[in-house]
């Protein structure tokens, strides 16, 4: 990284100089371990020596942090900011109801840095409004009575939020892990994809949940009413921070196919993707009969999804993405 344009004081120099923003790397020991954290330095473009400029310590104390968290797989200040906002409690009640002392978490805020046993806790909790749930009930008399209704009233509306399978989560977790932006109605199609392709590849469906024939193209009924509120939007959600890390139990050829449509059909948006559905033969045999704008809750047989992507196979070969996007072209092409 390297930024041109920026003057300040250069104390070798004696006068304002123009400086440019560099990456540096440098080593520190922590704990009686030395690690290697990735700083930002100011270069003075004159005499070459670094400059002193204001806010940078502060942003490489911050960046250094971040880093080191990372490394160690420990919470950070946002994740902990997220615990508070989707279960709806303060500092103290939190602290409290996940076992630890009451000004705990009030500290690991500030910045000190929390022990693995506790970043773990909290990670759980983040990851799982049952693990919540539980924590509550352990420590229930520790807590005032109206922050626990209110967290307790957060778990519950989390728990019914999240009656998608495991597996299906794992999968939209890795899509959302990949992609920077998605929509309802991309999600929707790209987990159909992934659903017939995986089947199709290994004789197996990646997750149990049956998609429904309705207007604009496959559903999974329950994803839908996972993320009903975004609409047309790109979907983002402190909740939804519950799918961090759900990927991480995919096998490498689960994450080869979602890999494989996130490459493809990933680049459209799912008005596209809604056009291609409209064309194969399990949406249009699901809605046979049916009227364009006809609200339908028939199925689309995993089985039909899978028979027709074993004949997409055979002429264009879905194992790779160069025969996928030749598929996508020829499919987008009938529309011309």
């Amino acid at each position: 990284m390297e930024e041109n344009g920026r003057m300040d004081f250069c104390t070798v120099c004696r006068k304002n100089t123009e400086y440019v923003l560099k990456r540096a790397h440098i080593l520190q020991t922590i704990r009686d371990r030395e690690y290697e954290f990735a700083i930002t330095s100011a270069v003075c473009r004159e005499c070459g020596k670094e400059m002193d400029i204001p806010g940078l310590t502060d942003q490489n104390v911050k960046e250094i942090d971040e880093q080191f968290r990372v490394m160690e797989n420990l919470v950070t200040v946002r994740d902990i900011e997220k615990l508070m906002k989707i279960y709806n409690i303060g500092k103290a009640p939190l602290s409290l109801a996940l076992g630890f002392g009451e000004v705990t978490i009030s500290r690991y805020l500030a910045g000190q840095i929390p022990s693995g046993e506790y970043s773990h806790i909290m990670r759980n909790a983040l990851s799982s409004p049952d693990f919540m749930q539980e924590m509550l009930e352990e420590n229930r008399n520790r807590i005032a009575d109206s922050a626990y209704k209110k967290a307790k009233a957060s778990v519950e509306e989390l728990q019914n939020l999240f009656k998608v399978s495991d597996r299906l989560l794992m999968v939209i977790s890795y899509v959302f892990e990949r992609l920077e932006e998605v929509t309802p109605l991309m999600l929707q199609k790209l987990l159909y994809f992934i659903q017939g392709i995986y089947y199709t590849l290994y004789g197996r469906p990646i997750f149990t949940e049956e998609c429904e024939a309705w207007v604009h193209g496959p559903v999974y009924r329950k994803v839908y009413e996972l993320f009903k509120d975004f609409k047309y939007n790109p979907i983002e959600d402190d909740r939804f921070v519950l799918l961090k890390g759900r990927a991480e139990e995919l096998s490498h050829n689960e994450k080869h196919v979602i890999d494989l449509v996130v490459n493809t059909f990933g680049m459209y948006g799912g008005k596209t993707l809604e056009r291609i559905t409209h064309k194969e033969e399990p949406w249009k045999n699901a809605r046979e009969g049916l009227l364009q704008n006809t609200l339908s809750r028939e199925e689309v047989p995993k089985e039909a999804i899978r028979r027709y992507f074993s004949g997409v196979n055979i002429v264009y070969g879905i194992d790779t993405e160069e025969g996928l996007n030749r598929y996508i072209r020829d499919m987008l092409r009938a529309d011309l």
